[in-house]
């Protein structure tokens, strides 16, 4: 059986926030299967603004800005100083990206935003007042999920607050989607 995937170039600031990501030792950083949806639907976004929460060493950011259309804004955070500072670096030649240093929410003055990738404990820890800082109509992209068939021992049994959140909320519609076999993401549009 033939499997197919996308062989579309890396973007060449993609590349680079990988050649960072390894300088850094920044093990976290989007997938390329992330990084593709991310790309597909921010070059859906045609006004309003774009945020990011949690840009580490700048993948997801690399990914969102090479769709992005040059004149929508975008903003993404991150808490970590010096990684916040490559992260600066590497958008430079976007004049429409803006980096900010601190915590989370920092980013919310600069809502409410038509696309927010989420990619800290905050979807789990504060998903009311992230919801706020999408417009409504905006979507939500939640990533670093595992199917529960590939849960390991230990979490059988406990409470998924973010799934529980993100996919019963009732001011969001929404679905999870599989980028692999063994991880997914959540789309949630907020209706309200």
């Amino acid at each position: 059986m033939a499997e197919y995937r996308s062989r579309s170039l890396v973007p060449k600031a993609v590349e680079s926030a990988l050649q960072q990501a390894a300088q850094f030792g920044f093990a976290q950083s989007s997938t390329p299967e992330v990084g593709r949806l991310l790309m597909v639907l921010a070059a859906q976004v045609r006004s309003g603004r774009v945020g990011e929460i949690g840009a580490g060493a700048g993948v997801g950011a690399a990914w969102i800005v090479s769709g992005l259309a040059p004149d929508v804004p975008f903003y993404t955070v991150e808490r970590d100083e010096a990684l916040a500072d490559g992260c600066r670096q590497l958008l430079r030649p976007f004049s429409n990206a803006h980096v900010l240093h601190g915590d989370w929410k920092e980013i919310l003055p600069y809502g409410p935003f038509k696309l927010l990738f989420a990619d800290t404990k905050a979807k789990e820890d504060e998903p009311e007042l992230m919801l706020t800082a999408v417009e409504v109509g905006g979507l939500v992209v939640l990533d670093d999920l595992t199917p529960e068939e590939f849960w390991p021992p230990e979490w059988h049994g406990r409470i998924d607050r973010q799934r529980m959140f993100w996919l019963n909320d009732d001011r969001v519609l929404s679905t999870e989607i599989r980028v692999t076999t063994k991880s997914a993401v959540i789309l949630a549009t907020r209706i309200r």
